[in-house]
């Protein structure tokens, strides 16, 4: 299967081309956009990515779509990019949530915590479970939630995570206060969520065109301000 994944969720962006089967998964190749240019750079990137490798787009099998959390411009001008297509081509889509992808680099089973820096002196938090007994040692998730750092602290002390993984320093510094075993890894992008996609696709895990939205565990400020003044 020809799995295309797009991610959006951060500063900077990616699409990766993959082919999947039941016991393998190969990178085809990745490229990344830039910030500020996603609406503008996504297609036409996609496109290029498409010919170079003399596919066309009816060639895909599937879709990987990032769903965050993360910048809410960014995430709507993906998915809306995998919806479009997925709808012209009647092609599954699988999501995969940045905290999971996060979680999915973790070097060891049990429960595992993914945290991202949500800024306003907030986390965005994933607990997970990995068994060597799943398949793929796949992860099951427990819950995702916004909380600030106090409660971050207060909810690692409760549930006691084997490990802490996280791409921000500056929160692994804060967590190491309470808890010995943080890893800082590098920000996963488009190639594990490809990765898990294709896990996802292949398994039967896919939502709808119209089910796709973005996991944005926190709502915008354009948002808020506005339903706040409907309210008013």
């Amino acid at each position: 299967m020809l799995i295309l994944a797009i991610d959006t969720s951060g500063q900077s962006g990616g699409i990766t081309l993959g082919e999947a089967d039941a016991g393998s998964f190969r990178v085809i190749e990745s490229a990344a956009i830039a910030g500020g240019t996603f609406s503008a750079q996504l297609i036409p990137t996609l496109a290029a990515l498409l010919k170079k490798h003399e596919y066309r787009a009816a060639d895909i099998g599937g879709f990987a779509a990032a769903s965050g959390p993360g910048s809410f411009t960014g995430l709507r001008v993906g998915l809306s990019a995998i919806k479009g297509l997925a709808e012209t081509l009647h092609k599954p889509i699988a999501t995969v949530s940045v905290l999971e992808a996060l979680a999915s680099l973790a070097d060891r089973d049990g429960k595992i915590a993914a945290a991202m820096d949500a800024g306003r002196k907030e986390v965005f938090l994933g607990l997970y479970e990995r068994s060597a007994e799943n398949s793929y040692h796949a992860l099951l998730m427990q819950r995702e939630e916004l909380l600030t750092q106090q409660d971050f602290l207060a909810t690692l002390g409760t549930e006691r995570p084997a490990v802490i993984i996280t791409s921000d320093a500056a929160l692994a510094e804060l967590a190491s206060a309470s808890h010995s075993a943080v890893v800082v890894v590098t920000p996963p992008g488009s190639e594990i969520i490809a990765r898990i996609g294709a896990r996802k696709l292949l398994a039967g895990d896919t939502v709808s065109v119209e089910a796709l939205d973005a996991n944005y565990l926190r709502r915008s400020d354009a948002e808020i301000f506005f339903k706040g003044n409907r309210r008013a």
